[in-house]
Order: structure tokens, then C-alpha cells, then sequence
């Protein structure tokens, strides 16, 4: 009884470290963003497509340091380049329809 109940355990467990492998596996190679992907593995894990995609996700390398940063700053450029564009055509339109009025 005691043994069925002891293999019992180790199978449990056995079936948990399976389960959050890909956690483990992100973990062990010091991921960056290990919270998300666990996260991920435990609400997705259930189904075979996200186990695998979570245990892909796991093997990626780190994104390169700072790369948050400069995203912003390429966000922010384009939306300043394109808020300049806008305005620039406004005014033409402004002064087309100011000389045609004239």
C-alpha cells in the first residue's frame, strides 16, 4: 500500500516536470522573460500546439539587451516623421485651397 502509494507520487511529479518542461528549460537558460513563458506553458500547455510553441519559445535565444529601448525610439521617430508628413500636407491643402479662393 505504502509503495503504491509512494509510485503514485513519483509519477505525479514525473508528470509535472513534463508538463512545465518548457519552463524548466527557460529557466536553466536564464530567459529573460522565463515568468512569461512559464505563464504561457501553464494556461497553453494543456493542449500539444502550446507545449511545443512554449518549449520553441524556450530554446530562442535572448533578445539583445536594450532592444526595448530602441524599439520605442524607432516607434517614436516614425510617428513624429509621420505627424510631420500629415501636417505638411494639410498646410498645402490649406494654402491650394486659400489660392484657389483667391
Amino acid at each position: 500500500m505504502l509503495g503504491h502509494v509512494a509510485l503514485e507520487v513519483v509519477e505525479v511529479v514525473f508528470a509535472l516536470a513534463i508538463y512545465f518542461l518548457p519552463a524548466i528549460v527557460a529557466d536553466r537558460r536564464g530567459r529573460h522573460d522565463l515568468l512569461t513563458i512559464a505563464l504561457f506553458n501553464a494556461c497553453m500547455g494543456w493542449t500539444v500546439f502550446g507545449w511545443l510553441l512554449a518549449l520553441y519559445w524556450a530554446f530562442l535565444p535572448n533578445p539583445p539587451p536594450g532592444i526595448a529601448r530602441s524599439i520605442t525610439a524607432k516607434r517614436r521617430l516614425l510617428s513624429m516623421t509621420a505627424f510631420s508628413a500629415a501636417l505638411f500636407s494639410r498646410i498645402e491643402q490649406r494654402a491650394a485651397k486659400r489660392d484657389h479662393n483667391r
